[in-house]
């Protein structure tokens, strides 16, 4: 089963392009499935249709779906927020504020990839396109899940021992109810069922493809997401530069953006030298229905496949060496100035601009000792020692 999600700064044509792969992916027979994420739903904008909650057949092969978050929040935050909202009534919170406040902020977009969960684990479909909520928001959303498994890994099980040993003593002395064991299942269940979206979305089968149009605040986000996307471990296979105007046209305005566009074309061309680049032209028109994205498709991708599965190993490595091992992770359009690293016990921490990765390194790892650290060519090595040697 291949899966793909589709990111880039809002109004890029993003929905429209993730709408066109999987129109041509159903064409070629392939069991689709298109759903969206993003709380701005635009799919069925773009196809043309009414669309459901659930998967709704839309021609053959192709189902669309836009995922109800608020459905899937309740169903897997209600009881935590149930204990959240008696702590905040015992504070004298006011019911209407507790509620928004047991709300995360981007929660219900996260949740919403459960649902790709399900659909991946029930085997009925050969491809998955997803689109996902503009860049900033999937970052964070593929962030979490490993964030999520640190905390739990490391604080939860002692936190949980505590509260139970001593949730009389703190009841009575502090007046706030203590969480009871449903509230530790669900958030155990939760945080199992995003590692495994996340392993999923980081496997060999799944791929993030960028789009964006030819602008020069465009490009530097882009560059931003394929930086952060590799930091977190997720493969970008490529990047679709869309609504780029037809050279020729005689009018000096549109020559203009031509011009302007040929540059930072340019610049995508180096920035994304070892990605495959599709290339869309402004259409006079929005396309708009099975057929149109067919055709945007056919002309995007060409004689390429846009289904082949991403090459290589993925963004993280580990290779040993005679003294110990070698840590790659790539992290592309970066130099050495812009990477922090500081090591933590077991856990490696890789921060990059705003951005921060917990790395937990593997048992045979815990006795070597980092010896180095260097950028080359857009990738941070980290170079092991067992120590005593």
């Amino acid at each position: 089963m291949r899966i793909l999600l589709f990111t880039g700064k809002g109004g890029v044509g993003k929905s429209t392009v993730a709408a066109a792969t999987a129109a041509q992916a159903a064409a070629r027979g392939l069991r689709t499935l298109v759903l969206s994420t993003d709380a701005a739903h635009s799919l069925a904008d773009a196809f043309g249709v009414q669309v459901g909650s659930e998967p709704t057949l839309i021609s053959a092969n192709l189902h669309v779906q836009q995922v109800d978050a608020q459905r899937r929040f309740e169903e897997s935050w209600s009881d935590i927020q149930r204990y959240l909202l008696s702590v905040l009534d015992v504070a004298g919170v006011d019911p209407v504020a507790a509620e928004e406040l047991t709300v995360i902020p981007g929660a219900e977009e996260v949740l919403a990839l459960l649902e790709l969960r399900l659909h991946a684990l029930s085997g009925g479909w050969d491809v998955i396109v997803v689109d996902c909520a503009p860049t900033a928001e999937t970052l964070r959303l593929l962030a979490l899940p490993e964030a999520l498994g640190w905390y739990m890994e490391r604080v939860f099980p002692f936190e949980r021992k505590v509260v139970k040993a001593l949730k009389p003593v703190l009841t009575r002395a502090a007046g706030v109810p203590m969480p009871q064991d449903t509230v530790f299942d669900a958030v155990e269940r939760l945080h199992a069922e995003l590692d495994e979206v996340r392993r999923l979305l980081s496997g060999p089968d799944a791929s993030v493809r960028i789009v964006m149009t030819p602008e020069t605040v465009v490009l530097a986000e882009a560059r931003r997401s394929f930086t952060t996307l590799s930091l977190f471990g997720y493969r970008v296979d490529g990047v679709v530069v869309n609504r780029i105007f037809p050279a020729g046209s005689g009018d000096p305005w549109r020559e203009g953006w031509v011009a302007a566009q040929s540059k930072v074309l340019t610049e995508v061309d180096q920035s994304f030298s070892g990605l495959t680049r599709w290339r869309s032209t402004y259409r006079a028109a929005e396309p708009v229905g099975v057929p149109a994205l067919h055709t945007l498709a056919d002309e995007v991708y060409a004689d390429s496949d846009p289904l082949a599965p991403p090459l290589g190993d993925g963004p993280l490595r580990l290779s040993r060496t005679s003294a110990g091992a070698v840590l790659t992770l790539e992290l592309p359009n970066v130099d050495r100035s812009d990477v922090d690293l500081a090591r933590h016990g077991d856990d490696l921490v890789v921060t990059v601009g705003a951005y921060r990765r917990l790395l937990t390194l593997p048992p045979g790892l815990s006795r070597h000792a980092v010896r180095g650290a260097r950028v080359v060519d857009g990738a941070l090595q980290v170079r092991f020692e067992e120590v005593g040697k």
